[in-house]
């Protein structure tokens, strides 16, 4: 249930950050060490969690753009990597990114709650 909620609210919580005008490209970064540290989970399932709550997000973030513009961009942007010009290989590409990134963080937020447990 926690590795559940734990994804969920960092999925949720890394659109709504993403989608905030304000927020750099990695505004999801500390939410997702937040919600690491205070939902209790094991080093792995939180890399999980953040992992999987961020692909999903940056995936699906990246797939709803790239509908609304007929993938006429992501195509442009695929040329350059070594994809074939394949916006789906992008979209995958952007999620996981964002997935490890999401999981680093909350494995260092599980890391953080880990060590302030001990100190106590």
């Amino acid at each position: 249930m926690k590795f559940f909620l734990s994804v969920l609210l960092t999925m949720l919580s890394g659109v709504g950050i993403s989608l905030w005008a304000l927020s750099p490209w990695w505004g999801f970064v500390p939410v997702a060490f937040l919600v690491a540290a205070m939902i209790h989970q094991a080093p792995a399932k939180a890399f999980a969690a953040g992992f999987l709550g961020m692909l999903l997000a940056w995936g699906g973030l990246s797939w709803w753009i790239d509908w609304q513009n007929s993938s006429l961009l992501s195509k442009q942007v695929a040329v350059l990597f070594p994809l074939q010009g394949s916006s789906a290989a992008l979209i995958l590409l952007t999620g996981v990114l964002g997935g490890l990134l999401g999981g680093v963080a909350a494995l260092a937020g599980s890391y953080l709650r880990i060590s302030k447990s001990k100190m106590e």
